[in-house]
C-alpha cells in the first residue's frame, strides 16, 4: 500500500515491486493496468520507456526519504522520458486512473 503523508490519501493499495534490474526493465509491459514501485539498490538517475504499455502512466519519482522530486503525468505508450535533475532511490509508475493525481511534488510518501 502507498499513501500520501500530507494529504492521509491512499495511492495505491497493491502494487507491484520491482526490486531487481530485471523486474524494473520489464516494469508494466504486457499488464493490465497496475502500478508498480521500483526500489533502486543505489541512488541513479531514472530513464524510462513505456513500450509495450498500452495505456499512459504517471510517473512518481522519489528520493531517499520517499519525498517526491518528480511527477511525470500522462507518460504515453511507446515514448521515451528521462529525469537527470536528481537522483533517485525509487520509482513509482501508476497505471490505475483513481491512483492518478493524488500528489504533488515534495509530498512525502509512505510504502507498506
Amino acid at each position: 500500500m502507498i499513501r500520501n503523508k500530507r494529504t492521509r490519501r491512499i495511492i495505491s493499495y497493491k502494487e507491484i515491486r520491482a526490486n531487481n534490474l530485471f523486474s524494473q526493465g520489464h516494469g508494466l509491459m504486457f499488464r493490465s493496468r497496475q502500478n508498480l514501485i521500483m526500489v533502486f539498490t543505489v541512488l541513479c538517475y531514472v530513464s524510462l520507456h513505456n513500450f509495450f504499455v498500452f495505456y499512459p502512466l504517471e510517473i512518481l519519482v522519489l528520493d531517499s526519504r520517499m519525498k517526491i522530486i518528480a511527477i511525470k503525468e500522462e507518460f504515453k505508450p511507446f515514448t521515451f522520458w528521462s529525469f537527470r535533475d536528481q537522483k533517485a532511490k525509487y520509482c513509482i509508475e501508476l497505471g490505475l486512473e483513481k491512483s492518478k493525481g493524488l500528489c504533488k511534488i515534495g509530498d512525502v510518501l509512505e510504502v507498506s
